[in-house]
């Protein structure tokens, strides 16, 4: 039997977004795995929370960025006992409570798989924002072309095997969201493979819609995502 850790980053600007993730982070220790998780900044005491749950080893990131959090947080998993990493956002509740126990199951983990991501039923992506699923899909496309493997890229949480770790420390700070892309892609060209497990994983009812900011935000990401893939392809290649 696989071996599972769990690799995770928080930064919260308020008092809200740090209620939130306090309950989803709740939620997320109920496994009983252990959990690496890199937080930049959140104050108002969230230090002290993570710092008071015995399965998290709280880590500093090296540099002030997603992608050091990132580096950080599934570097220390990799130092534990695991086999794969499980990665995900902090803030997934409602994915922590009801689907979070299927994916597990479902994963079919064994020594050649690369990755394996929790993916979206069509049913569920419909109930994102407009330009969202647009953003998403056209990822979703392009990683499907170039990595073989036709299917979600964009819900979030995946499984990573431990030897793929080390490939994370080639990502520039400027990638941003696109270093899942990137390791997607490297995987794919080292070998592994990669997959994806579909559920019932529908958007927030309060996250359906959609502002400038948010729109923005969603263009930038998309530019981000194709520039990680980009970059895993290149460096697949060179090797």
């Amino acid at each position: 039997m696989q071996r599972i850790g769990i690799a995770t980053v928080t930064s919260a600007r308020d008092d809200p977004e740090r209620q939130l993730l306090r309950e989803s982070l709740l939620h997320l220790a109920d496994l009983g795995l252990p959990i690496a998780i890199a937080d930049r900044d959140s104050g108002g005491g969230f230090s002290g929370f993570l710092a008071s749950l015995p399965q998290f080893r709280v880590v500093s990131p090296r540099h002030a960025s997603l992608i050091g959090q990132i580096q950080a947080s599934l570097g220390e998993a990799a130092q534990g006992e695991a086999d794969f990493i499980l990665y995900t956002e902090a803030d997934k509740a409602r994915f922590f409570e009801n689907g979070l126990g299927d994916f597990l199951r479902r994963a079919d983990l064994d020594d050649r798989t690369g990755a394996v991501l929790a993916a979206r039923s069509e049913a569920s992506f419909a109930t994102f924002p407009v330009l969202q699923q647009f953003t998403e899909r056209t990822i979703n496309e392009l990683c499907g072309e170039f990595i073989g493997t036709p299917g979600d890229y964009s819900y979030g949480p995946f499984l990573l095997h431990r030897a793929l770790v080390p490939r994370l420390a080639a990502i520039p700070p400027d990638v941003g969201w696109g270093w899942r892309h990137f390791v997607f892609a490297t995987a794919a060209r080292a070998g592994y493979k990669v997959r994806h497990v579909v559920g019932d994983y529908p958007c927030p009812p309060d996250q359906r819609e959609e502002n400038d900011a948010e729109r923005l935000h969603r263009l930038r990401q998309l530019q981000q995502n194709i520039q990680g893939l980009l970059l895993g392809m290149e460096e697949a290649t060179e090797e």
